[in-house]
C-alpha cells in the first residue's frame, strides 16, 4: 500500500468541482464521517451482498470517500484479490489511507482523481462498485463511458443510488422544514446531486448508452439512523444543521429563526426516536450491469 502509487494513473486530469467534493463538501463529510457512514451502513451492506464479490477479483470503488466500502470489498476478495478506492477528495482519501494502514490492509490502494476522466494503469478490473459515489458527474454519459473502460469485458458494475426525494423522508422532511425559513432552490431533474439518478429510465439510458448491458434494478427500502446509530433527537438536529449541504444558508439567518428551525426539527426527530436512534425512512436503487 502506498500514499502515492507511482504507476496507477497514466493521466489524472484536474478534477471537476461538481458539488465541491474536492474541497468544502469533502471536508464537511470528513468532519461527520462516522455519522454519515453509520447512517448509510445498511445500504453499503446491501450493496456488497448484492455484488457478491469473490476471492481473487480485482475491484474498483468509485467515490469511495473514507474507504469503508473499499476495505469491505478488499476483505471480500482476499487473499488474492485487490481493491482500489477512487475519489475526488484529498482529505477523505487521507483518512481512507490511515484506516487501511490501521487495518493492516496490504491489497488496498487509494487514488485521488476525477473518475469521469482518469485513466488507470491498473485496468481492467473485474468488478466496480459505488455507494452513492456516482451521482455527481456534470456529464454522466461520457463519465460512465470512461468507467466502463475500467472494467474487463463481461465484468460487473454495482451501484447504490438514492430513489426519489418523496421516497426518502430522511431528506425530504428535513428540507420541507428548512424551506419554511430559507430559500432552498429546487434542483432541476437529472442535475448532479444526491438524487440525480432517481429516475431509473434515465440511469438505464446512461448505462446503456455508455456500453453497459444486462442492466437490473432492485429496491432497498428501510429505516436509516439519521444522525448515526443511537443518536438522540438533539444529536440529529445538530447533524441536520451542521452536516448537510445547506449549512451555510442556515448560518445566514437570524438566531431566533435558527431556534425555530431547531424546534421544528426536534419535533420531527422526536417522533421517530427509538432505542436504535432516530429512524427515518429511505429508499435506494441497487443497480447492476455488465461491461
Amino acid at each position: 500500500m502506498s500514499d502515492t502509487p507511482p504507476v496507477l494513473t497514466r493521466t489524472a486530469p484536474a478534477p471537476e468541482r461538481g458539488e465541491d467534493w474536492a474541497d468544502e463538501m469533502g471536508a464537511r463529510w470528513l468532519a461527520h464521517l462516522d455519522t454519515f457512514e453509520g447512517m448509510i451502513a445498511p445500504i453499503g451492506e446491501a450493496l456488497l451482498a448484492r455484488a457478491a464479490l469473490t476471492p481473487g477479483e480485482r475491484v474498483v470503488d468509485i467515490g469511495c470517500g473514507g474507504g469503508a466500502t473499499t476495505l469491505a470489498a478488499a476483505r471480500a476478495v482476499a487473499p488474492d484479490g485487490t481493491a482500489l478506492g477512487l475519489d475526488i477528495s484529498p482529505v477523505l482519501l487521507r483518512r481512507a489511507r490511515d484506516r487501511a494502514a490501521q487495518a493492516g490492509a496490504i491489497d488496498v490502494v487509494f487514488v485521488c482523481a476525477d473518475a469521469a476522466a482518469v485513466q488507470l494503469d491498473a485496468v481492467p478490473f473485474d468488478r466496480m462498485i459505488s455507494r452513492f459515489g456516482s451521482m455527481f458527474f456534470p456529464n454522466p454519459y461520457p463519465a460512465f463511458a470512461n468507467l466502463r473502460g475500467m472494467i474487463r469485458p463481461g465484468g460487473r458494475l454495482d451501484l447504490a443510488v438514492w430513489a426519489a426525494p418523496r421516497d426518502n423522508p430522511w431528506m425530504a422532511a428535513m428540507v420541507a422544514i428548512m424551506r419554511r425559513y430559507i430559500d432552498l432552490p429546487r434542483p432541476e431533474p437529472r442535475t448532479p446531486g444526491p438524487f440525480a439518478f432517481e429516475d431509473t429510465e434515465y440511469l438505464g439510458d446512461v448505462l446503456a448508452t455508455s456500453g453497459f448491458s444486462g442492466i437490473e434494478f432492485e429496491t432497498w427500502s428501510g429505516d436509516l439512523p439519521f444522525g448515526g446509530p443511537g443518536a438522540t433527537p438533539d444529536q440529529a438536529v445538530a447533524f441536520a444543521l451542521d452536516g448537510m449541504a445547506f449549512r451555510d444558508r442556515i448560518a445566514m439567518i437570524e438566531p431566533d429563526l435558527i431556534a425555530e428551525v431547531s424546534r421544528d426539527l426536534m419535533d420531527l426527530y422526536a417522533d421517530r426516536h427509538t432505542p436504535n436512534g432516530v429512524m427515518m425512512p429511505a429508499k435506494v436503487w441497487l443497480v447492476s450491469a455488465r461491461s
